[in-house]
């Protein structure tokens, strides 16, 4: 009988216990799994963000307009190869709970300026050239079953026309998508020009202004230049490259960060405490067959490794059933949720992360009671009998 035969029939001599263990271990590592993959998903704008692309908002908050004048100005600073503009539309379909991220654009310098949004030649020009043309992602597209030639009204929650409605009418003459899967494509844009005719209120205004340069070792001229443009004015600006927006914009939707930290912290706690206890406890009861064994001959040092290899399997074996669970249930859902979060998908780095945590706790979970089973005594142990 070899060691890991020892180790096998040690760990499943109480099936009951060996078998809650490791169900408690799975589920900790089925959450970390599952949050781990939808924080990634969550953070996708900051890893696709160009080094070479700015965006400007009003100082006070990116939820704040600027004079449209601007965007004219920070086309003329020295260094600034394109410039395009944006305005949070708030727009949702048929009713509140259909939510659907839009915006007011200008067509052809926000295709200049995010150049990894693709679509056919003829539908881009679509949407140059077509006022009331919805361009939507290929997500939002499947989601909603939309296609080119649909006609379709949208609400704003914010804003109203001046004729009282807040609802705008539009032809889908294009679907956009992105050929790297992490550049979201579930939302819409259209003209800036057919939405600010029709508003009753803050017309000729803008949200933001996004702009590439001619290269990204000029971004902190460029960003204080503009910035200086309108200091003193009564729309002030912030400019900061396109990652530190994107992760500006997550934060105003909460820590999501410390919020998994909290979540998966106080599951690993409670699974390292019970694991480590269980163990201490199993050590215990074996006490008298370890001193049998190191009658036989069996080192301390070998009796050290088999408890500590059999902690180290416990953990991997609920650990990695409980990644794989958390990867079946990722990709499960990652259809239901594409209009609102594309690209889910169990990344990589998720799974190598989630194994070295689940050997990291069997490590630290049998250190103590493989210590323990080392310093037994031959008549410590037999003096039980």
């Amino acid at each position: 009988m070899n060691d890991f035969t020892l180790i096998r029939k040690n760990l499943f001599r109480k099936k009951m216990r060996a078998g809650l263990l490791i169900f408690s271990i799975m589920i900790a590592f089925l959450i970390f799994g599952a949050l781990g993959a939808f924080y990634s998903v969550w953070t996708s704008g900051s890893s696709t963000a160009a080094d070479n692309r700015l965006v400007t908002v009003n100082r006070i908050n990116f939820t704040v307009s600027m004079p449209f004048a601007y965007w004219a100005r920070v086309e003329a600073v020295e260094g600034v190869t394109a410039v395009t503009h944006a305005s949070w539309f708030g727009g949702y379909y048929q009713e509140p709970a259909n939510f659907i991220q839009t915006f007011a654009v200008d067509p052809e310098s926000y295709l200049a300026v995010y150049p990894e949004l693709t679509m056919p030649d003829d539908q881009r020009a679509a949407f140059i050239n077509t006022r009331d043309c919805l361009l939507v992602g290929d997500d939002l597209a499947t989601q909603y079953g939309w296609s080119i030639g649909d006609r379709i009204p949208l609400l704003s929650n914010i804003w109203q026309k001046q004729d009282g409605t807040s609802s705008w009418d539009f032809n889908i003459c294009a679907i956009f998508d992105a050929e790297d899967e992490k550049v979201p494509a579930n939302y819409a844009m259209f003209q800036y020009d057919y939405y600010n005719e029709a508003l009753a209120f803050n017309r000729d205004n803008i949200g933001w202004m996004v702009l590439t340069t001619v290269d990204a070792s000029q971004n902190d001229r460029i960003a204080r230049e503009i910035d200086a443009l309108f200091a003193n004015s009564p729309a002030e600006t912030e400019t900061s490259t396109e990652a530190a927006f994107n992760e500006a914009f997550i934060a105003q939707m909460g820590n999501i960060a410390m919020i998994l930290l909290f979540v998966v912290g106080a599951a690993f706690l409670t699974i390292l405490m019970i694991v480590g206890t269980t163990m201490v406890m199993a050590i215990n009861e074996r006490t008298k067959e370890i001193g049998v064994m190191k009658t036989l001959g069996f080192p301390a040092p070998r009796i050290f490794r088999m408890v500590l290899i059999e902690s180290i399997l416990l953990s991997l074996v609920g650990g990695l059933l409980g990644l794989g669970l958390a990867t079946l249930a990722v990709t499960g859902v990652a259809a239901a949720v594409a209009g609102f979060l594309p690209g889910l998908s169990m990344p990589t780095t998720v799974l190598i992360v989630g194994a070295g945590v689940a050997l990291a706790l069997g490590l630290i979970t049998g250190i103590l009671p493989a210590i323990n089973a080392q310093r037994v005594t031959i008549v410590t142990a037999l003096g039980k009998l």
